[in-house]
């Protein structure tokens, strides 16, 4: 394996102010990463590009889906071999009915303007990534499992069962003064939302999406099924998703009287400061399930990507790293 190459990250924190769907804690969680990928996974600060709904400086890149797409395109599209390419996302997340089969359903992130991103999208992502290289997804999000389209599970509903949450864990249980908010937002509400900017009368929420975004709008809209069907991977890929939770769950966003942060994102900082030797990304998420179970929160992270890459070090992290 070659333990020189790039090191690449995206990262994404929503908070979505003034509005509804406000959440505290998705800058404090993508900041506290950038440090991390810094002082520990030797990123170059030239290299990670962070994306967050903060009115500020003219450097902002505002977490919209074009932005977003664009900047994940322009990672992937320059890695190579033995490269390390990571994206963290923490916003909201929404459940949405597969347009060919309404009874089951598609996971997707929500940029600040509602232009969603589907597991479909970052399917396509993944299978642009070269072989030798890595493309990690850490989504902070509600319904947040699966969302690499057709990624074998590692560690999830079918192959893990949920840490006993009655356990004594009173020492690490949080304050009775902490709020936690789901970062999910309904499909009722997303749909209701591009409804008034279209005023057009359909319940398909592509149609909306389409007459606003156009050939920015996710490609499960603009794909037809048979071409969606050939994104599916034939072998292992080198897509590696940590998911906070199971997609039929939420996930938290947390205040406590003192500093917001994502339950999931929170949970991971934990396990790399209880860890300072190199961990695999099968163990990250186990220790992040005990974690959050001993906290009291009803979320499971999973893990999907191949056999290899389950105990691969997350982010390739080596042992002569600096610490």
């Amino acid at each position: 394996m070659n333990e020189k190459g790039k090191r690449m990250a995206v990262l994404v924190g929503c908070n979505y102010p003034n509005t509804k769907n406000e959440l505290h804690g998705c800058h404090n969680d993508v900041l506290a990463m950038k440090e991390v990928l810094i002082s520990r996974f030797m990123f170059d600060p030239n290299n990670i590009e962070l994306l967050i709904d903060k009115q500020g400086g003219s450097d902002l890149v505002m977490p919209n889906g074009a932005n977003i797409m664009k900047a994940l395109h322009k990672m992937v599209d320059q890695a190579k071999n033995g490269d390390v390419l990571y994206f963290h996302y923490s916003g909201h997340g929404t459940l949405l009915n597969k347009p060919f089969l309404p009874f089951l359903k598609e996971e997707a992130i929500v940029p600040i303007d509602f232009n969603l991103i589907t597991n479909v999208d970052l399917r396509n992502l993944v299978n642009k990534v070269p072989k030798g290289a890595t493309f990690t997804i850490l989504s902070d999000s509600c319904h947040s499992g699966g969302l690499i389209d057709k990624e074998k599970e590692q560690i999830g509903p079918s192959t893990l069962k949920p840490t006993n949450e009655n356990e004594d864990s009173s020492d690490n249980s949080l304050s009775s003064t902490t709020t936690k908010k789901p970062k999910s937002i309904p499909f009722e509400s997303i749909l209701e939302h591009l409804s008034s900017l279209t005023n057009i009368n359909t319940s398909d929420i592509g149609t909306h999406l389409l007459e606003i975004f156009g050939q920015e709008a996710s490609l499960l809209f603009r794909l037809p099924k048979i071409e969606i069907d050939l994104l599916k991977p034939l072998k292992a890929d080198e897509g590696i998703l940590l998911s906070g939770c199971q997609t039929d769950e939420t996930s938290a966003d947390v205040g406590n009287g003192g500093k917001a942060f994502g339950a999931f994102s929170n949970a991971i900082q934990q396990v790399l400061k209880q860890k300072s030797e190199p961990t695999s990304n099968r163990e990250m998420v186990a220790m992040a399930r005990e974690i959050l179970a001993a906290q009291r929160f009803e979320q499971h992270p999973c893990l999907y990507c191949s056999d290899e890459n389950a105990n691969e070090n997350f982010l390739r992290q080596s042992a002569c790293s600096n610490i």
